[in-house]
């Protein structure tokens, strides 16, 4: 049986390599695909290594290019990028859930019927898996947060608090 299928925007990845987690990522029972095209504008130059590591780049059918510029004209105030399109639609055409942490996506994604899931559910599997402990997770966050990251320090600090019990 083949691993499910997860579609990340730019922001997941790049927490995910801020926290040190890549290697644990790429031991949960899933693959992780990307549009080529947002690899190659976001990813390419700083984080190459995240081919090798497993992530495999997707390429999409023309009529959910169409469908991402469609998405991406239809919400010019919504601040979502063009890329952002693109992983959503590709999450679309593949049919499986999306990755990201960027709140404006992760709605407009519900609009088209598609899974959303985020750095802190990608963690949990982790911690759930024994891949990386309380500890561990919580030097990963705070690394994502040094790096920039948005995630919500109070949800944090709860999951945390959990994997503690």
């Amino acid at each position: 049986m083949s691993k499910k299928l997860l579609i990340s925007d730019a922001n997941i990845i790049i927490d995910i390599i801020a926290g040190g987690l890549v290697e644990a990522m790429f031991k949960l029972d899933f693959e992780y695909g990307t549009p080529d095209v947002l690899y190659a504008e976001e990813l390419q130059a700083q984080h190459p290594e995240i081919v090798s590591a497993g992530l495999r780049l997707y390429e999409l059918q023309a009529d959910a290019i169409n469908d991402a510029i469609n998405l991406f004209q239809a919400h010019p105030t919504r601040k979502v990028s063009a890329n952002d399109c693109m992983a959503l639609m590709l999450a679309k055409q593949e049919g499986c859930t999306l990755l990201t942490g960027d709140a404006m996506l992760r709605q407009l994604a519900l609009t088209q019927g598609v899974e959303v899931r985020g750095t802190l559910w990608l963690v949990q599997a982790m911690f759930e898996n024994g891949l990386v402990t309380a500890s561990e997770a919580e030097t990963a966050y705070r690394k994502m947060i040094d790096d920039g990251s948005r995630l919500p320090e109070p949800e944090i600090r709860k999951q945390l608090r959990m994997f503690r019990k």
